[in-house]
């Protein structure tokens, strides 16, 4: 569908204040709405974009309309639909900048709903199956018909599954995420525990919703018998269901902007007005009631766009738990935060929250093995003023489990880590960033740390069997086949290079956590 074959119907009734035969002919590749006042993270290219100008004022300059379209055009937007209603008509100065940067601009009358310019782009774009000339095992046509009016319509998952079967009898079918939530079933299908569903999206009787998604956010069709459905009609009807899910993620995508809005307040230094805007922030996301609160932080490979999905589908299999995902302002690639609520206070030592992601995590992994994700969850906020701290200790508990590994081995001992877990001095000494971690041993050590002298070698491996043996002569003298003398001889000799005095339990800790650094 083209920006002029909305100019064309007369149902929606645009009217074009500007554009040349060159913006009108782009392609509509999809529809968002907003009102912010600089979307353009939150559009793809190719969209058409819905803004009713709450952002815009007529006391306002030229310069945030500029930054609006300009946003637009680095976006890639193909035209804009201004509402006439909040200002009576649309700005000229819109109109203006529009121009200037080459984005086509239609006025949208007060008669017109966004909702009938969605409808109609996603219908058309679609194909409109209800006229569509029916191919070989495709649908039916009075198939198609009603499924498109469903979707028209806004209805759920379920309907939408169970109608599209219909004619094959309703056979159990599901809709399944890519970590085996049972996002629809069909009647005839009994529920189905998450590892088996899991299981199930690699069947060769499962069909793709959403191929082009990342691998943690896609849907997947699933007929568990044998129906004798041709393929092609199997497609079509994941097909349908694609365009529910653009529907889903058009609406997540406007969560994820307030969630972002919602971290970057929890980041921000204190102010006075910081507890009202916290309070709307969190609101606006669902959470105002919710507390007390978890913050999860989660990491995937640098060049991976994935981590906001990934943490998304983990936190859907949280029972009675709203949650708000999106990514701090300087976080770094592939870097995604969440803030989770819960309502219910729990005395117990072991976080729910904690556990059922845990026992999720190898799953959630095996969706894409080559980007190891790791996270660090915190323990609970109990008011909205202790996020910032809650924050602070995901952030740790993630370097924790980046860093830590399985003896003898080079791969993390967990790709999640909660603050709960840090319970030793080694696990604390791992949120501790790898460059702070090595300074401090080089410091404490002092010349003991060039462990290329043999002779200083020699000298650790005595101060770490001393210390493993809580500073017994005897027992270090045995682990090491050494007379008792040999060991005191040494030890005095790390403690005139270290300057430390292992007699005094603080000085025994710092060399402790000096070799636990190295």
């Amino acid at each position: 569908m083209h920006v002029e074959d909305l100019l064309r119907l007369e149902s929606l009734d645009l009217t074009l204040l500007w554009g040349d035969r060159p913006q009108l002919t782009r392609e509509i590749s999809g529809v968002t709405a907003t009102d912010l006042e600089d979307p353009g993270r939150f559009l793809q290219r190719g969209e058409l974009v819905l803004s009713g100008l709450v952002w815009w004022a007529p006391a306002d300059d030229e310069a945030k309309a500029e930054r609006f379209v300009a946003a637009l055009e680095e976006a890639g937007a193909v035209a804009l639909l201004a509402g006439e209603e909040t200002h009576g008509g649309v700005p000229e100065v819109l109109v203006e900048a529009c121009r200037r940067h080459g984005i086509a601009i239609l006025s949208v009358p007060v008669h017109t709903s966004f909702r009938a310019v969605t409808d109609t782009v996603y219908l058309r774009q679609w194909g409109d199956l209800s006229r569509r000339p029916a191919a070989p095992y495709a649908l039916p046509e009075n198939v198609r018909a009603e499924l498109s009016r469903l979707l028209a319509d806004g209805t759920d998952p379920d309907t939408l599954l169970t109608r599209s079967v219909a004619h094959l009898g309703t056979p159990p079918a599901y809709v399944l995420s890519a970590t085996g939530r049972t996002i629809a079933r069909t009647p005839t299908a009994p529920p189905l525990p998450a590892r088996r569903a899991a299981e199930a999206v690699t069947a060769t009787t499962t069909v793709s919703v959403d191929p082009d998604a990342s691998a943690y956010a896609q849907w997947h069709l699933h007929l568990p018998e044998p129906v004798g459905t041709p393929p092609r009609m199997l497609h079509e009807i994941a097909e349908v269901l694609a365009q529910h899910r653009r529907a889903t993620l058009r609406r997540e995508t406007t969560a994820r902007g307030r969630a972002t809005d919602l971290l970057a307040l929890i980041d921000a230094p204190p102010s006075a007005a910081a507890p009202a805007a916290l309070g709307r922030a969190l609101e606006a996301c669902g959470l105002a009631d919710q507390d007390p609160y978890t913050v999860i932080t989660v990491k995937g490979a640098a060049d991976n766009d994935g981590a906001v999905d990934a943490l998304a589908e983990a936190l859907h299999h949280l029972t009675d738990c709203g949650f708000a995902v999106g990514r701090l302002p300087m976080a770094e690639p592939g870097e995604a935060t969440a803030v989770i609520g819960t309502r219910t206070r729990t005395d117990s030592r072991t976080d729910p929250i904690a556990a059922t992601l845990k026992n999720l995590w190898p799953t959630l992994q095996s969706r894409n093995a080559k980007v190891p994700i790791h996270g660090g969850i915190s323990t609970r906020a109990a008011t909205p003023q202790s996020l910032k701290g809650a924050l602070t200790q995901a952030r740790y508990a993630l370097t924790a489990a980046s860093s830590r590994r399985a003896p003898g081995t080079e791969a993390p001992t967990s790709n999640l880590t909660a603050i709960e877990d840090l319970t030793t001095l080694d696990a604390l000494l791992t949120g501790i960033p790898a460059d702070v971690r090595t300074a401090f041993g080089i410091h404490a050590l002092g010349p003991l740390a060039d462990d290329t002298n043999p002779s200083h070698r020699m000298l650790l491996e005595t101060l770490d069997v001393f210390l493993t043996h809580n500073g017994s002569w005897a027992r270090t003298a045995e682990a090491l086949h050494l007379h008792v003398n040999t060991v005191h001889y040494r030890i005095q000799r790390v403690e005139m290079l270290t300057g430390r005095d292992l007699a005094r339990l603080d000085h025994k800790l710092d060399l402790k956590a000096a070799l636990l650094c190295r």
